[in-house]
């Protein structure tokens, strides 16, 4: 079999696969999210952080709710690890410094899951279970949390109430991540993937020297990283190492875990909104997405530019031969393009076109289908922009699901979509400008210039992963790639809550004959224009000056 038609083939059967879960596990969900009724593990959680899971909650309240806790995550993830060196199970390993337990605590809290280390050389049991897996689930459910809020503001009216946030996130980690992940660890041992709490072993004399491997709870975490779209990994060399993803099957079933809550979640919405044609158009919008950067991918890596390349079927430089072209190009457009930041090959040693592709699909605002929550929330701010173009069009009050969006809602919608950027852009030209940053570069040129642009955009979207080519454990990114995760996660955050809590507070304006129907083909052909339209111009000047020089040179 050809190595192009085997990458077409798994494609073919994750799309299949994920049509199959699609209806059930998005209807599960939203039923998730409007139970009256709260089981018994839930009800102790409640009772020991004193939350009144009925309580209903205003936007600013469900805000401070959200920064509260992500505050109190942040905290106890950094003293875990300066204190990680007086801990058991440490592996002998010593406290990470404050600069990059800062960065790392940040990362896992917001999301983001950005490793500017080396997993296997610094961090010990402890930390890695109590610490980092613990945020995977719950820095998940919070995007989910923040999602569903949304859902909320258009379903509900004249109320600005968004439901409780403790509720909320207790339910997405009890009833959803945690027995979906459980699965899935189970299916990754039982593919060979590692799960123990074992020491350091030296397993085998190489070039003069010893190579030592130290085991871990990895499978678990493995689950929970792709399912949450997390994306840190137990070992640097991330899911290109075969203690976490040992086969090409548990490579599919890693991208099937990072796509199927936020394709899913759009069925949630759908059914929680009372229409699930408006759900199918967002799913419509986002499937477009995905095949269309998974077909260019494939392209530009399988493109033979040479013997060496025809030899190999492809460029194979930096891809595992586990999974070859097809699995890896599948497998970095959908961390890329959701805010997994996972990877199974290095981005750094895509062609130039290839890597532009990475770094494009972050830029869109990782929303095809995006990170769990996130993902749905930054399309539906989308589909207000889309809806407002619209309008402007024709010349009618734009309308969004019953509710109109007014100079109130598109300030919050326009502030949404450029705060991402200007932390990109910003902190990339200082990175360039100042004397010191540009020394981590490992390539000078359009390359090195990638490798910095990657850094923000993957830090700013939340998306965690690297070109691997930038010594990212300086003073200087350790700080500015935390800032930028933090001001990317929670910045979007308060906009996204105070337009749900506008919008149920409105009372539905009544469908006529001048509605833009907003679940037809029609708009989500409008909708995937705007996207592509609104990041065009923000990033072209700077895609420019790095992948796509580099591609075309």
């Amino acid at each position: 079999m050809s190595p192009v038609l085997a990458g077409f083939l798994q494609l073919l059967a994750l799309i299949g696969v994920l049509a199959l879960v699609y209806i059930p596990f998005g209807g599960y969900m939203a039923r998730v999210y409007t139970s009256p009724k709260h089981l018994r593990a839930e009800k102790w959680i409640y009772k020991g952080i004193g939350a009144n899971p009925d309580a209903e909650m205003t936007w600013p309240a469900y805000l401070r709710g959200v920064l509260a806790f992500s505050a109190v995550s942040v905290l106890f993830l950094y003293l875990l690890q300066r204190f990680q060196g007086m801990l058991p199970g440490s592996l002998g390993f010593s406290s990470v410094s404050p600069a990059q337990s800062f960065d790392t605590a940040v990362s896992f809290v917001t999301n983001t899951n950005w490793q500017s280390y080396y997993g296997e050389q610094t961090m010990g049991h402890v930390v890695q279970t109590a610490g980092l897996a613990v945020q995977n689930f719950v820095s998940a459910a919070v995007g989910m949390a923040v999602a569903v809020a949304l859902v909320r503001g258009f379903a509900r009216s004249r109320t600005g109430e968004l439901g409780n946030f403790w509720a909320d996130l207790v339910r997405g980690t009890v009833r959803i991540l945690l027995p979906v992940a459980a699965v899935a660890a189970v299916l990754l041992v039982a593919a060979g993937a590692i799960q123990n709490f074992s020491g350091i072993h030296e397993v085998g004399q190489f070039m003069g020297g010893s190579q030592q491997w130290n085991g871990g709870a990895v499978a678990s975490q493995e689950a929970i990283k792709e399912l949450g779209t997390n994306g840190g990994g137990y070992f640097n060399a991330n899911s290109s190492h075969p203690f976490e993803n040992p086969t090409a099957l548990t490579n599919l079933l890693e991208i099937f875990l990072i796509l199927v809550i936020p394709f899913c979640l759009t069925r949630t919405f759908g059914v929680m909104v009372g229409s699930v044609k408006q759900g199918y158009a967002i799913l419509a919008t986002m499937a477009t997405i995905w095949v269309g950067f998974t077909l260019l991918m494939m392209a530009a890596e399988f493109s033979h530019h040479g013997p060496a390349l025809q030899a190999a079927g492809g460029a194979m430089e930096g891809k595992e031969t586990r999974f070859g072209v097809g699995g890896s190009a599948i497998f970095s457009v959908a961390t890329t393009l959701t805010s997994t930041g996972a990877v199974d090959s290095f981005h750094s040693s895509f062609t130039g076109l290839g890597g532009g592709i990475t770094m494009l699909g972050m830029m869109l605002g990782e929303i095809a289908p995006g990170g769990v929550g996130s993902g749905l929330y930054g399309m539906l701010i989308m589909a207000v922009i889309a809806v407002f173009i619209a309008g402007l069009m024709v010349g009618r009050t734009p309308e969004y699901l019953g509710k109109k969006i007014g100079g109130r809602e598109m300030k919050l919608a326009a502030c949404y979509i450029l705060v991402t950027p200007t932390l990109v852009l910003v902190f990339t030209a200082a990175s360039m400008a100042l004397p010191t940053p540009p020394h981590s570069m490992l390539n000078p040129g359009a390359h090195g210039f990638s490798e910095v642009l990657y850094a923000f955009t993957s830090a700013s979207n939340n998306n965690g992963s690297a070109f691997a080519g930038l010594n990212a454990n300086t003073d200087w990114f350790n700080t500015m790639t935390g800032l930028a995760m933090l001001f990317g996660r929670f910045l979007p955050m308060v906009f996204v809550l105070a337009l749900a809590g506008s919008l149920a507070g409105q009372r539905p304006v009544p469908a006529t004959t001048g509605t833009l129907r907003t679940d037809k083909p029609l708009f989500t052909g409008l909708l995937v224009g705007a996207i592509l339209i609104v990041t065009g111009l923000t990033y072209f000047p700077a895609l420019a000056l790095g992948p796509l020089a580099e591609g075309l040179a």
